[in-house]
């Protein structure tokens, strides 16, 4: 039986960039469609006041990237916040990736804030510092591309730090079997991260807009984290059933 996953969306594309890659929950379920966990997808809009219906039912809640601060006062922020947390109280599954990452964070005790390092774009390179069994395949460096000024700086109390680099020291992390986040976007592509480089390249210095270009030439590791992610949400299921059973 497929895994049901809701993709809450926390982002709305430039019009320059809408045509082509419509939007982070497209992304994402391109991305899913790549790893071998059978998997199916809705995707709600919260900037613009989309949640799905309290009759739907998921395996688990996905919030994307966004342009926008996790520690913004937006009421769509504030509303998403209250709504995270009524799920997680629910016992729900939450997967975050970047904003999704941070806001999590934010919401079970952690900090987020501006990163004294600045900005992380390009691919980066991770150190894989524990490998679970739902980690398949299993990998001892992880590279992903990413594009963030902010990052969690404190994990919230009882995650477990699953990656880390020097540059973003808490990179991926886990609470139990309900949460699992990444700083890092698996649904980016080359393509993608060259053209919001690009965008915004007057407010990067040149080396760090030229380190992100050049660094679009190596492959990254986006896949393997989508199957991560839906291999850490079936071993949760599975042990909710045996629990009902």
């Amino acid at each position: 039986m497929s895994l049901q996953i809701c993709i809450l969306e926390t982002d709305i594309l430039r019009p320059e960039l809408i045509g082509q890659y419509t939007g982070y929950g497209w992304m994402f379920q391109q991305l899913f469609a790549k790893q071998p966990v059978a998997a199916e997808f809705k995707v709600y809009n919260v900037v613009e006041g989309h949640y799905p219906p309290d009759s739907e039912h998921y395996d688990a809640y996905l919030v994307t990237g966004s342009k926008h601060d996790s520690f913004g006062d937006d009421p769509w922020i504030q509303k998403l916040k209250a709504y995270l947390l009524t799920r997680y109280e629910r016992g729900d599954k939450l997967l975050g990736v970047c904003f999704g990452h941070q806001l999590l964070a934010l919401l079970l005790g952690g900090k987020t804030e501006r990163a004294s390092q600045g900005w992380g774009v390009g691919i980066h390179d991770y150190r894989v510092e524990e490998q679970p069994q739902w980690m398949q395949p299993a990998l001892d460096d992880l590279t992903l591309l990413v594009s963030h000024q902010d990052q969690v700086t404190q994990l919230p109390p009882n995650a477990r730090r699953i990656a880390s680099s020097d540059f973003c020291p808490n990179a991926a992390y886990a609470v139990g079997d309900q949460v699992l986040c990444f700083q890092g976007h698996p649904e980016f592509m080359a393509d993608y991260s060259a053209a919001i480089l690009n965008l915004r390249r007057e407010i990067f210095s040149e080396p760090v807009y030229r380190q992100g270009i050049d660094s679009l030439e190596r492959s990254h590791q986006g896949t393997a984290v989508a199957e991560w992610m839906m291999r850490f949400v079936q071993q949760g299921r599975k042990k909710d059933e045996q629990n009902a059973a």
